[in-house]
């Protein structure tokens, strides 16, 4: 159960393409600027509602096109589920099932899809957004009141954050904080018990990949001596003065240790990517084993970065999770990823469009 069909119109290079997926292993070859990394984006972008690559819309749509356009055709239990995105000017649409949806979250529960490419190393050596998106995303994925808890959240904190910015009364700054710790609170509490879950086996897998000591710990985002409200009332003049809330989860961090030193500070780029591929293949193996749909993994040219050995080690790892996975590579013919097993579709990319080999 999986992405099982793919259609792609006016998106970056490609002008059009058509794809059946394989619900395990799909591999897509083609030469440099072909547009293998924009399938697999188009892929995301079904499954997020946003690019992995950049934030502006406008740079997805085809030079001299006025829209781009990807549906797809997803496998939830028994029945198939048609996704659309379609991005313009105006701004990004989606539908699921025929109908709009009200949050892009629910693309996410239809396609839950994750990459490994090479710039998956941002995971470690960036800020702290991206991790949150990434613990966010798994749960997500295993506590289903955990979006709307998020997305209350959000709604409340750019209430308090509007009325900081328009300089307000502190009276009427304040009025949103029980609300705003009420949510905050719930959020904090279902990301730490996903680490509580995540640590044990992101770690065993970063031993495998990588012969390293992992550790993984969840930063509040306020002082851990104070509950949410009293670090609130605290900066209340310190917010006052920024314009905006200083303490709270939009402000927390997964803290990533090797030996006990932050890992940014400790690893070569390849190892980088060594190890948030585990953080990300340790989200994978907590995805609910009764979940109706399969998560997708994405693989863009896993070669990168990485020798031969490590690369069939991080095979290995991603070959025995239960995933459908899509890869792709420069050589029609690579040997580095025979360790894969023969794909059950192949395409090779070729002026804007695939052409099925398989």
């Amino acid at each position: 159960m999986a992405l099982r069909r793919l259609q792609v119109t006016d998106f970056r290079c490609l002008h059009q393409a058509e794809l059946d997926l394989d619900p395990k292993f799909t591999l897509i070859t083609g030469p440099n600027a072909s547009g293998k990394t924009s399938l697999l984006e188009a892929m995301y972008l079904l499954g997020r509602g946003r690019s992995f690559r950049t934030r502006h819309l406008d740079h997805l749509i085809r030079s001299g096109a006025d829209r781009v356009i990807v549906v797809g055709e997803a496998e939830v239990g028994e029945r198939r589920v048609t996704l659309g995105v379609e991005g313009s000017s105006t701004g990004i649409r989606a539908h699921a099932a025929g109908g709009r949806v009200a949050s892009l979250a629910e693309l996410a529960s239809v396609l839950p899809i994750q990459i490994i490419d090479p710039e998956i190393h941002r995971l470690i050596e960036e800020g702290p957004g991206r991790r949150r998106r990434f613990l966010d995303w798994g749960v997500f994925h295993v506590e289903p009141s955990f979006v709307s808890h998020w997305q209350r959240y959000q709604q409340v904190l750019r209430q308090r954050n509007a009325a900081l910015r328009t300089r307000q009364a502190a009276a009427l700054v304040t009025a949103w904080d029980a609300e705003l710790v009420r949510y905050g609170e719930l959020l904090t509490e279902a990301r730490q018990r996903y680490i509580a879950q995540l640590a044990p086996i992101a770690t065993a897998v970063a031993a495998h990949l990588l012969e390293l000591d992992l550790t993984v710990a969840y930063r509040t985002g306020w002082p851990r001596d104070l509950p949410m409200q009293d670090a609130l009332s605290h900066s209340l003049a310190k917010d006052q003065e920024l314009g905006a809330t200083q303490v709270g989860p939009q402000r927390a961090d997964l803290i990533i240790r090797l030996s006990g030193h932050p890992a940014r500070d400790r690893i070569s780029r390849g190892q980088q990517k060594l190890l948030a591929a585990a953080l990300l293949i340790g989200q994978i193996k907590l995805f609910p084993d009764d979940s109706p749909v399969t998560p997708t993994l994405l693989l863009d040219d896993p070669a990168a970065e990485l020798d031969a050995g490590h690369l069939r080690v991080l095979i290995e790892e991603v070959r025995s999770q239960p995933l459908q996975m899509v890869v792709t590579t420069l050589h029609e013919s690579a040997s580095e990823l025979a360790p894969f097993g023969p794909p059950g579709r192949e395409y090779r990319l070729m002026q804007g469009g695939a052409v099925a080999l398989r």
